[in-house]
């Protein structure tokens, strides 16, 4: 649980990137510490901060590769949460050693709890398009 948790702080913390265009780490852990409802939370925040400045560092090329698997659709046209969720989604599959199925679908259960309206239609985009990458970059 303290991986998911961890993996959601970095969704947050992405999603704010997105819309603020600067990386606001300590304000969200300040917040998670200092808030009520999140006291109870487990979470890791070496591995919130490798998957924040991951992302961040290696952005043109995740949001290249997402950009070449999303079939009659662009970045810009994703939501913020979803292309957070892709971004980081693709930089564990890229970057990181962890199981590609581990990160399948963790990301796919945090869009299910993030950004679903209906019917599964926003995780089911998202695990597609994550499948499609996990396979490119399997294959170089």
């Amino acid at each position: 649980m303290r991986r998911r948790n961890s993996r959601i702080i970095a969704m947050i913390v992405m999603y704010i990137y997105d819309i603020r265009n600067e990386i606001m780490v300590n304000d969200v852990i300040s917040l998670l510490e200092n808030e009520e409802n999140f006291n109870d939370i487990e979470y890791d925040l070496d591995f919130v901060n490798d998957l924040v400045l991951g992302t961040i560092t290696n952005l043109r090329e995740i949001d290249h590769i997402i950009s070449l698997n999303l079939k009659n659709y662009t970045l810009d046209r994703l939501s913020y949460v979803d292309k957070s969720i892709l971004r980081l989604g693709t930089y564990e599959l890229k970057f990181t050693e962890t199981f590609n199925e581990v990160i399948i679908n963790e990301m796919i259960e945090i869009s299910k709890e993030y950004t679903e309206l209906d019917d599964y239609k926003t995780s089911k985009f998202n695990n597609a398009v994550l499948e499609s990458i996990r396979k490119a970059v399997q294959n170089g």
